[in-house]
């Protein structure tokens, strides 16, 4: 499955390029992190490959990844699974690996740290 690396511009209340996410100082090393910028959906993912961000609503159901639980992450960090139906998503590719993951893919949202901020990228 093609991603499309500008989809994540659709949603409603999506944030412009320059936005603010929050200070670089509280961005994790490691795990997951939701943030809900003015009704705008966003789950970080952090690991030893680098910074990721996601629009936090499973392709399912388009409901949050962590609506039911904040442990989203597998322990060997390579899979972000949906609290809501189990559907698996590789964390650093946002593609469905498995259950009600097949065949759809997490939006990814592209972030930058500019100074001591973490921001939305340009599409």
């Amino acid at each position: 499955m093609e991603m499309n690396h500008t989809a994540w511009t659709t949603f409603p209340n999506a944030p412009a390029p320059g936005t603010v996410i929050c200070p670089a100082a509280d961005v994790p090393q490691t795990g997951v992190k939701s943030f809900d910028l003015n009704g705008f959906p966003l789950i970080l993912v952090a690991s030893g490959d680098g910074l990721r961000a996601y629009v936090n609503a499973c392709p399912h159901q388009f409901l949050p990844l962590d609506w039911r639980s904040e442990n989203i992450l597998s322990a060997d960090g390579g899979v972000l699974r949906c609290s809501n139906h189990d559907a698996g998503f590789d964390a650093c590719t946002g593609a469905g690996v498995d259950g009600h993951g097949q065949g759809c893919a997490l939006d990814p949202v592209p972030v930058v740290v500019s100074g001591d901020q973490l921001k939305i990228g340009a599409p």
